[in-house]
Formats: C-alpha cells, structure tokens, sequence
C-alpha cells in the first residue's frame, strides 16, 4: 500500500521525493584527517590514475557539476564546486554531510576497506540518518585478516588452512548471529572472476594456500592483505554460502555480490552476473544480491532476478557514474523482464558525501522520467508507479534485510508539497527547468479575500540571484494586500502599514500562463517568519494538518464552469457568442472556431505541465463550457484549479475573446458553478461511521460555509430551485443534482453550492472545518436522503426528511449567518472572519449601487 493516494504525475512527483531511502549498499566515509588524500573527481566515476582527469569531459561528470553548483550556489565549473565544496569542508562541514544524505532512512554499509584508519566506523551514519545504520561484512577483509593473524603461527601449510577455515567459519557464524550485521559480500568479481563453479573444490583451495604459504616462507610476503588466488576466493565464497543455507534461523541473509561496473581491476568479461547461474543454482535458499546493476549486463541481471526466487537486482552505482540515457536504459532493461518486488537500490556511496547526494538526486530524477513515461503509454496506473517507488526505495530491502523499519514520508502528507528552502528552492528550479527554455519572468500568485489572482512577476535573472546568494527567498508585500477590494480600496479597519512576506512555493512550479512565464503559489508569512493567520492557502494548509491529526486526508477534483465571451473593443463590454444551436453536451458547440481553438491550446498547454483535463463538454448557455480536473490531494487540487483557469483565461485573451466565472452571466440561461468532488482518502474514509458525521458536520454549518462558497451578490443570482444548481435547501440527496450536497458512492459526494467568485483556499477550508468538526463530534446525518426537488416537496414531506433550513438568499444574510455560527468563526479564525466580512461588505455596497448591466461588465471584467 502506497502512503497517499497516487492519481496524477504530480502525486507520483510527490510519492519520488518523499519516500525515503534504504541504501542498501555503501561505504564509509573518509574522516577528517584524510578527506584530502583522495580526488573529488572520482565522485562521478570508477576511474583513476591518470584516467580519471579525462572524466571531466564525461556527460557523468558534466550532469555532476550541473546539479552541484544548483545546490551549492556556484558557477557551474568544476572549479568553481570544488571551491565551494572545501569551502562547506572549513565550515560547518556536518551540516554539509547531513543535506548530502536527507533523505536516506538508513545505510548498509560495506566497512571492509584495507584502509580503516582513514573512514569514519559504520555508524558514523547515524547522526545523518533518521534509523540507525547496519553492517554488510565483506568476507575478502575478513579472510584476509585471519591469514594475516594465523599463518605465521604454523609450519604446516595445511595446519594453517585449517586453522583458517576454521577462524572464517567462526566469524560467519558470529556475524549471523550479530542484528548489527544484516548481510554479507563477496568482491570476487574483482579477483578471479563471478564464474564461481557449483560446487566447492577443497583440493583447489588447499593448493591456492600453500602457494601462498610458500611466499610466506621464502619472504615475498610479509603482510597478508588481499585474497586473490583462484581456488582460495571460491572456496570462501562457497564456505559463507554453506554456512548461511545451514543456519537453523529461517531468515537468512543475504550475499551481496559487485556485479559489473567497478575500475580497472576487473575483468570486464567476468563481471557478468550470468557466470554466477550455477552457483544461484546450488544456493536456492541463499539470498544473492546482484549489485550495481550489473553494468553493462543489465538485462543478465534482471534474467536472473526474474527466473531465481533467491535472486535481487540492485540498481545502484550508475547513479551517478553513468549518463542521464544510461540510467534510464538501465532501468528499462532490468525493468523488461524483472518485477519491481526484486529490485533494490543503493547509492554505493563511497569517501565523499556528495556521492551520496547526487546518487539520490538523480534515481529521483529518472523514475520520474521513466514512471510518468510508463503511464502515460498505459503499461502502469499512477497507483502502480507510486508502489513500485516504495519498493524499490524501501519495501523490497526492508524485508529482505528484516530491518522492521516503518515506511513515514519525508514530509507530512498534509502538507502536499516539498518542503523547500534554501539550497532546495534551487534544485526545484533547476530540475523544473532542465531541458527547456530559460524563462524571462517566475509569476508568484496570491488569492485575495475577494479571489482575486494577484501576483508579483520577478525577472528570472533577480530569482536565480537570489537563490544563489543565499538569502531570503521571499518578496514584501503590504498588509493591506488581505484587505483589498478589486478596485484597490481598503475595507474598515484595514491599515496600509506594515508588511508580509511572499513566500513562493517552488513545489508548484508550472510553465505559463504565457510564453517566457513560469508560476508558482505563494504563501504569506509574518517578518518572524510564523504564517499569517489571514493568508488563505496557509489556511488550507492548517486545515489539512488538522484533518491529519483526526487521521483524515481528502482528495478533490473539480469541474471548471466557464463562459467565453467575445470583446467588443470599442463599447469597451463583452457579448455573448453566436450560438448556432449552443446546447448541452452539443457536438456542434465543439467546433465553434474561437472557443474550439481556446480549449485546445489550452489543453496542449496543460498536458505540457502535467495537468491531464479529465474532460471537455459543452454546457447549456452559449459559449458555455465544462472542464473536468483530475482528482488529487486537497492542496494540490485547488493550486491545480487556480493554475487551469489561468491558462484558459490566457488562451482566450490571447485570441481576442474572454473567459468569464460570472455566476449568472445571461438571466434566462443556465448559471456558472465550481462544482467540487470529494472523497476521504484514508483507508477508514468509505466507513458511513466517518464520512455520514463529515458530511453532516458540513450541513450543520452549511449556511455559514456558504459565505465562503457563495461569495458575491452575482453568486445569489444562480441561487433557484429547478435549474440543476444544487437548489436552495439545506439538505443531500443520493445522485440527486437539486441538492447541495450530492452523494455519489461512499465518500465520495458532490458540493454543488460553490462557484468561481470563491476564493478556492477559503472556500475549502470552511468546508473542510466543517466536516472535520462533525467527525469530531460524531454529528449524526440527521437530513434523509432526499431523492426528489426538496422545492416541489410539500411542507410535511420536507419536514420527514428534516429538510428545514434554506441556504441564504443574498450574500448579506450569509455573511450574518457566518457571524452567528459562533463555532464556525471559532474553526476558521475571528480575525479572519472579521477581516473577510469587512472586505465583502464593503464589496457587496459597492456591487449594489450598480446597474444590472453595468454589475455584469463589472464582474466578467474582473472574474
């Protein structure tokens, strides 16, 4: 099971950067003392000597430097991230190592280097992360130390075998038994090849000694260190294997085997794992793990991993030693044959911390590529990318190492975005901007108290020197911008002192609305920087916190109701389109050249920024049209809505045509609405013991919400009986589309009485409060199920259904109705809803002083 709902790209997006990671094989870092011995060049490869200068002309190493410099806010020269990292080395170097590992649950670590003395121990890792490391016993190390220690104590060659196999046998054993060792690995693929014969040759390995013994004795050996001699390397192999079949512990654990890409020691020819089938073969019950993705022999890898029960395929360590393509065909290989349940990763870190990071950055970066890929050609659902991400990050070495590890996002799930600042801000914009053209403008938006889209438009040249430069990433605002009316007064009480922060929320990044602009949400914060309690979308944010504490998590998707009308430039109004005909679902009003050619640009638009448009229908007025949102969690699908609008409303302007949410935009036409869908996403969400109290707290509370929902003197216009617009009851009924509240299937219901004068983020809130409070409180779904118009009903029939109260008839009685709903203000805030009444009011006096007509033009110009 996933840990959120995963629907869309942008859900998997989420799903890639918050799921942690199990790195299932690395290395110790170097300590202090000896960090500077070794090159930073062999960060992004296997090569060294005098080979590893020409690296720097590698597309490993130049992606490397790319994404270094994003992070440290450098040149993108090797140079100048070479500055910069020993810069981070002479500060505060520990918080340099713990950005370099975020994300990582926990590291096995291989610790069976020659040169111990110049790492960090194993568990030098867990001061960085969030579960305790373990170790993977390198049998080589061990065998080489006891011969180091035995051999010289005998005169016999063959006493000293046995005294030898008999010490390695006992190290096994004692590693078996220790918890902090969760497997072991074999390097003979750097020694005498993976061509390991099925079954153990004693006479081999016996002869192999004595040779060594020999040396021993004649002085060309002083000091054992490396075991490298056919025979003794696959006798040892096949001693650990033996002994790990043999334990009576049912879980065994697993050999590691370096498969593939490695430096110039190896053989290439023997590094593949498919030398390894006989022995796989003979060791059914052993779990083998195939590391580093076999490079180049991927699709052996995934072969064996498929047809073996025993057999895993890591994809580590072409991260970040191959290219961006051979990442990607690394994982399309093994995934040709392999199933995901198989498959591992590690980051085969080694030395130096910044392996580490660019080995995480970049696995994100492909599945993504690759997962939305596979979606959109219909091979996985977005719920089968997201699991395959959890087991590959973290479900499949959780269970094969037994680490009895949890599965928590790296973020709360509330909060629906990546946290982000600082250094992060500037790899969002850099991974948002990889392959496209660098913008001229970042569009950073706010919502009003009166819905209006407001926003600051910032060169991108001043974003990225910001970014860079380290400081605060956030634009002053004036406080009066939450008590603004779409004419730029003020409303009672609002003072023009003082000053906010806009925060942008690179999480939301999007390109457009138009050419050279990219966009992203903003929230408001405090100069301190503790979040304004006016700021809607903090609002919602605040919401979803509190609907996590009650274990609730909600997902939405929207219906974009909209009217495109045509301007007449020199009366300075809009009228409305030619009809031909214009009825709902008509097929002809597909092909009207303006509206047609809006919605598929649009469209294409939104396709390109990961938006995939449900649907497109024509709706009943002319010029009047439906556009179905796809599902996602509740933040991210009202910034989805806002962001769509935007985009539509850019296409038709561009064409010389208007895009308007006027509630009643034509008197004896059908009106505009916002219908919203929702559903609890939490595993309890279908029991009616959770969703009958959250729907009933929300019509408890309805003729307050509706302030929020229903928000200008336009909106209570559409506000009939009989016209499919939710009526005028408070009240829900099962499918039934003349009730605000329409139940489809389980939690899953309609709200019918909003529309897009709603400040989405308010709106939101104030519904969500509402039902949050009712499941608090256990309300009772008190209203039956009204099955027919509640307005045709007679007065007894209304009161067997308990259908009592009327939605208010103006947006005055919803505002007092707001103010007397004392537990209402109390959920969302008293200065906000006094800030909110203040604008409104001031608002509505001014709508009414107006003219029906010249009310309309005010409204389409402005919504």
């Amino acid at each position: 099971m996933t840990l959120i709902k995963v629907e869309t790209e942008e859900a998997l997006r989420r799903t890639i950067y918050t799921t942690p990671i199990i790195d299932n094989h690395a290395h110790p870092l170097l300590n202090s003392g000896s960090i500077t011995k070794y090159p930073l060049l062999s960060i992004s490869t296997e090569a060294h000597g005098d080979a590893i200068n020409a690296t720097q002309t590698s597309l490993a190493h130049l992606r490397a430097v790319k994404q270094l410099s994003a992070i440290l806010g450098c040149e993108a020269t090797w140079e100048a991230v070479s500055a910069a990292v020993g810069a981070k080395r002479a500060g505060n170097y520990e918080a340099w190592v713990r950005r370099c590992l975020s994300g990582i649950e926990t590291v096995l670590v291989d610790d069976g280097f020659s040169n111990s003395a110049e790492v960090e121990p194993y568990n030098h890792f867990d001061r960085f992360a969030r579960s305790p490391s373990k170790r993977i016993v390198r049998i080589e190390h061990v065998a080489a130390e006891i011969i180091d220690q035995i051999w010289t104590k005998f005169k016999s060659a063959d006493d000293a075998f046995g005294a030898v196999t008999e010490s390695f046998q006992e190290a096994i054993l004692q590693s078996i038994d220790d918890p902090e060792v969760v497997g072991f690995k074999s390097v003979i693929c750097y020694r005498t090849g993976l061509a390991i014969p099925k079954k153990m040759d004693v006479e081999a390995a016996t002869g192999a000694f004595r040779r060594i013994f020999e040396q021993r004795e004649s002085g060309l050996i002083k000091k054992f260190t490396r075991v490298d001699h056919a025979g003794l390397n696959e006798y040892l192999v096949h001693h650990l294997a033996k002994l790990i079949r043999d334990s009576p512990d049912p879980h065994k654990k697993p050999i590691q085997f370096h498969t593939g890409l490695g430096d110039n020691e190896i053989t290439l020819t023997k590094s593949s794992p498919a030398h390894l089938q006989d022995f796989i073969r003979e060791y059914s019950t052993v779990p083998i793990v195939l590391l580093h993705a076999s490079y180049p022999y991927m699709r052996e890898a995934g072969y064996l991993a498929t047809v073996y029960a025993n057999v895993y395929a890591d994809i580590g360590e072409v991260f970040p030693a191959v290219s961006r393509d051979g990442q990607e065909a690394v994982i399309r290989q093994i995934l040709e044959l392999c199933p995901y349940s198989k498959i591992l990763w590690s980051t085969d870190g080694h030395w130096f911390p910044e392996t580490y990071l660019l080995a995480v950055e970049q696995v994100r970066e492909v599945l993504h590529t690759i997962l939305s890929d596979y979606v959109h050609k219909e091979d996985l659902t977005w719920a089968q990318a997201a699991h395959l991400v959890e087991d590959i990050f973290f479900n499949n070495s959780n269970k094969l190492y037994k680490l009895g590890l949890d599965l928590r996002p790296l973020i709360p799930e509330a909060e629906a975005d990546i946290v982000t600042s600082g250094n992060g801000n500037i790899q969002l914009l850099t991974k948002f901007l990889r392959g496209k053209e660098e913008p001229r403008f970042l569009r950073v938006y706010w919502n009003d108290m009166t819905a209006m889209p407001r926003v600051r438009a910032i060169p991108i040249r001043q974003v990225w020197s910001m970014l860079r430069s380290g400081e605060e990433f956030s634009f002053g605002v004036t406080t009066a911008s939450l008590g603004l009316l779409q004419n730029d007064t003020l409303a009672a009480g609002v003072s023009p002192s003082g000053e906010y922060k806009l925060h942008p929320d690179l999480g939301t990044l999007r390109p457009g609305p138009r050419k050279g602009h990219i966009t992203v949400r903003g929230d408001f914060k405090e100069m301190d920087g503790s979040a304004v309690s006016l700021c809607p979308r903090s609002l919602l944010k605040r919401t979803l916190d509190k609907a996590a504490h009650h274990g609730l998590a909600f997902v939405l998707g929207f219906e974009i109701e909209l009217v495109f009308m045509r301007r007449v430039q020199d009366q300075r109004k809009y009228e409305s389109l030619d009809g031909d005909g214009h009825a709902w679902s008509v097929g002809r009003a597909m092909e009207h050249e303006g509206a047609a050619s809006i919605l598929e640009e649009a469209i294409e638009q939104l396709d390109a920024a990961g938006v995939y448009i449900d649907m497109v229908h024509p709706e009943s007025a002319n010029g009047q049209y439906e556009v179905i949102l796809p599902k996602a969690p509740a933040l991210e699908a009202v910034d989805t809505l806002l962001y769509t609008r935007d985009i539509i409303s850019s296409c038709a302007t561009a064409k010389g045509f208007r895009m308007t949410l006027h509630p009643k935009p034509f008197a004896m036409a059908c009106g505009t609405a916002a219908h919203v869908h929702m559903s609890i996403s939490t595993p309890n969400g279908s029991d009616r013991n959770v969703y009958e109290p959250f729907y009933a707290g929300i019509l408890k509370h309805l003729r307050a919400v509706v302030a929020f929902t229903y928000s200008s003197s336009a909106s209570y216009e559409r506000v009939q009986d009989g016209c499919w617009a939710g009526g005028t009851w408070v009240t829900w009924g099962t499918q039934n589309r003349e009730t605000p509240l329409r139940k489809i299937e389980g939690s899953h219901w309609e709200l019918k009485c909003m529309d897009g004068m709603a400040n989405a983020y308010l709106a939101l809130s104030a519904v969500l409060l509402a039902g949050i409070e009712g499941v608090a409180r256990q309300d009772k779904l008190a209203w039956a199920d009204c099955k027919d118009d509640p307005a045709t009903l007679s007065a007894e029939e209304r009161d067997r259904l308990n259908v009592q109260a009327r939605l208010p008839r103006s947006i005055s009685e919803a505002l007092e109705a707001l103010q007397e709903d004392k537990q209402m203000c109390g959920l969302l805030g008293r200065d906000l809803v006094e800030r909110y009444v203040a604008v409104k009011s001031a608002e509505t006096g001014i709508l009414e002083t107006m003219e029906d007509e010249e009310r309309r033009q005010w409204v389409m110009e402005r919504y």
